[in-house]
């Protein structure tokens, strides 16, 4: 099974695919990992080991996995609090976070819950990653203006900027802003070769080596050469709720970023993937990767988008890209040295940036002005409340707009009528005849589609007046499937019938449908020759007992 997935090798693309996609990799690594306040070595690792163990345990033949933006945001105010209360244990607190975050993922994944992670209304999902970036962009803004990023995290880097502007570093932000129009005017026909972050990266950086002096300005310094060390984890009592809740965050967002970029990988290469073994693969490669003390990562799109293009067909591509950034940090981790962490900040605040919605924002007033409430009102919760809150508020809001909705919908389909002429039936021309000869004794009570819950009440509001009535047919012929509050809302039905002394004939062709109300014992009251296969049949059945009743009434007068 594991090897399936090498089948398809294209020795050369797989091969370039892994080097551009190193090369693509590099800056955003190095920003993220100064970005979260773990260093750049916890992003380049995160890179290298997040990439190569979910290429080779990963359920997608060209996912490219790595740091991500989202991922990002939360491991940093995960790392902000721990470090914030525990300045000697918080580190390894933080990435024993993100080694249960892993296991999460392992754990949706063996139990096969992979296709209903990003089953959520798309402004939930909007909403959500739009405001993941605008918590990045937040966060750089102290960086870019040549400060640290101050504590409190979105709150406290917007309390802090009247500071900060009082006293911006002028020659921090010039690199900053001009790292950003490197990446926002840097032509379109190059990018196919070179990433526009590698170059804004190379062409700033040494333009600061010429102009500025090296302790002018803040730099990276160089990473440690060798391989990176062990973080054993570390629980702590009074915060383990915390960390838990900070690993199911994170790593729900590392299967909805990873997933996401999966369907996106199976659009180009016409090929699906295995949602519950990627989930399990990226589980592996995050506990691993906090294990050596390195970021967390998901399913990168930029990555993965040029991975496919440039021709990769395997997962050897993302195997070759993290042998690649493993080489550049075991030999060359010294020319990172001279890096500004202005530099890294703009790239940061551009990628940003580029996770908002921009598509969906422009035109979610168009849509509908519920997505739009719910796509703001998400956001708004993601940047100045919590995670949590938001994703489930928002789905939650989104759900009861899509029942009422549906319940709407469904209504309609819940008909009660004596008069052939008084709505649309799916009733032939003699079918109707028929029911016409009862003169208005029989209830034809039609339903048609699934029911839900919510249709409980429509069915309760049509047969009210049964009274009226001596026969009711039942039609459930074009009901496929019942839940069980439509179940017992018809058994209720039923019954008033019955008090009523009207009687019931059922049809119920499906089984899915009958073997619901068996369960809930409510064809009990309805005897095996009251229940037909043919509208025909119980109409039939419906005009006689009609009759009998009537020649009894004249015998009994």
């Amino acid at each position: 099974m594991l090897l399936n997935r090498f089948e398809n090798i294209n020795l050369k693309g797989d091969i370039f695919g892994g080097v551009t996609t190193a090369i693509i990799s590099l800056p955003l690594a190095l920003a993220f990992g100064v970005a979260s306040g773990a260093g750049a070595e916890a992003g380049l690792w995160g890179a290298i080991m997040v990439g190569f163990f979910a290429a080779i345990f990963g359920g997608s033949s060209t996912l490219i996995s790595e740091p991500t933006g989202p991922m990002t945001v939360i491991m940093t105010a995960v790392l902000t609090s721990m470090m914030a209360k525990y300045p000697e244990t918080g580190m390894a607190m933080s990435f024993t976070v993100v080694m249960m975050a892993g296991a999460f993922q392992i754990l949706l994944g063996t139990l096969k819950l992979g296709k209903y992670v990003t089953l959520m209304p798309y402004s939930v999902i909007s909403g959500f990653m739009s405001g993941i970036g605008v918590i990045l962009i937040i966060l750089q803004l102290s960086p870019l203006l040549g400060h640290s990023a101050p504590a409190g995290g979105v709150i406290g880097t917007l309390s802090a900027i009247p500071n900060t502007l009082m006293n911006v570093s002028f020659s921090e932000l010039f690199l900053g802003l001009l790292t950003l129009v490197v990446l926002f005017y840097f032509p379109k026909k190059y990018r196919k070769f070179i990433p526009a972050q590698l170059v804004a990266l190379v062409a700033v950086t040494l333009l600061s080596v010429i102009i500025f002096d090296t302790d002018s300005i803040r730099r990276i310094g160089e990473i440690p050469a060798g391989l990176p060390s062990l973080v054993f984890p570390h629980f702590n009592a009074e915060m383990f709720t915390t960390m838990v809740i900070d690993a199911l965050v994170l790593g729900t967002l590392g299967c909805i970023d990873t997933l996401l970029t999966a369907v996106i990988g199976d659009s180009l290469t016409r090929k699906e993937h295995d949602s519950d073994k990627e989930l399990r693969g990226q589980g592996f490669a995050n506990m691993l990767s906090g294990l050596f003390g390195a970021l967390p990562g998901a399913g990168a799109t930029m990555g993965t988008v040029t991975n496919i293009q440039v021709g990769a067909r395997s997962p050897l591509s993302g195997i070759v890209r993290a042998l690649v950034l493993a080489l550049v940090v075991l030999v060359a981790g010294g020319l990172t040295e001279p890096i500004p962490m202005a530099v890294l900040a703009g790239i940061a605040v551009y990628v940003g940036l580029n996770i908002l919605d921009w598509s969906f924002i422009q035109r979610a007033h168009k849509v509908s002005i519920q997505s739009m409430a719910i796509m703001y009102g998400v956001m708004f919760l993601t940047v100045f409340v919590d995670l949590i809150a938001a994703v489930g508020l928002g789905v939650f809001i989104s759900n009861i707009i899509i029942i009422e909705q549906l319940s709407k919908e469904q209504a309609r389909k819940v008909k009660a009528i004596s008069d052939a002429d008084e709505g649309e039936l799916p009733l032939t021309a003699h079918e109707r005849t028929m029911l016409e000869r009862a003169n208005g004794k029989v209830l034809f009570f039609y339903l048609s589609g699934p029911m839900i819950f919510s249709v409980s009440k429509a069915i309760s509001r049509q047969h009210s007046s049964i009274d009226n009535y001596q026969v009711m047919i039942l039609d459930l012929t074009d009901v496929p499937m019942i839940d069980v509050t439509v179940a017992l809302a018809l058994e209720n039905a039923i019954k008033d019938a019955l008090e009523a002394d009207c009687e019931v004939l059922l049809l119920c062709p499906h089984e899915q449908t009958r073997a619901r109300l068996e369960k809930l014992n409510a064809l009990d009251l309805i005897t095996n020759n009251q229940q037909y296969q043919s509208r025909e049949q119980a109409l039939q059945a419906a005009l006689e007992y009609v009759e009998e009743r009537e020649q009894m009434f004249v015998v009994n007068t």
